[in-house]
């Protein structure tokens, strides 16, 4: 859950969207997994999820995921708590994971 809450922290504070593709690649988990977590976060009210708008020709419509602001600040000091060794005490935003960014997010204000 932490990993795929660093993903999500990350990409909140980009203003971006993700999908889970991207959120599977990113972490290094399969996919029951990414999304048995993000089903537990919606059901907490953490993050919100919605299809991509039309038909993408070539592939299926991804749903899209980003935390909400109270999810936002949540799974920051979940993180912080759970791991700080990684917190220098300033802002708890993660660093970026390579693969993540550009992988079909879109920016916040699309949602």
């Amino acid at each position: 859950m932490l990993d795929v809450l660093e993903a999500l922290i990350q990409s909140y504070s980009d203003g971006v969207d993700v999908h889970g593709w991207a959120l599977m690649k990113a972490v290094g988990r399969t996919g029951p997994t990414v999304y048995g977590v993000l089903d537990r976060l919606e059901d907490m009210g953490w993050v919100n999820g919605r299809w991509e708008d039309g038909p993408v020709e070539g592939r299926p419509r991804r749903r899209l995921y980003r935390l909400t602001p109270d999810g936002f600040a949540d799974a920051r000091s979940l993180w912080a708590e759970r791991r700080p060794q990684q917190h220098d005490h300033r802002e708890v935003i993660p660093q970026w994971r390579p693969g993540l960014a550009g992988m079909g997010g879109s920016p916040r204000g699309a949602w």
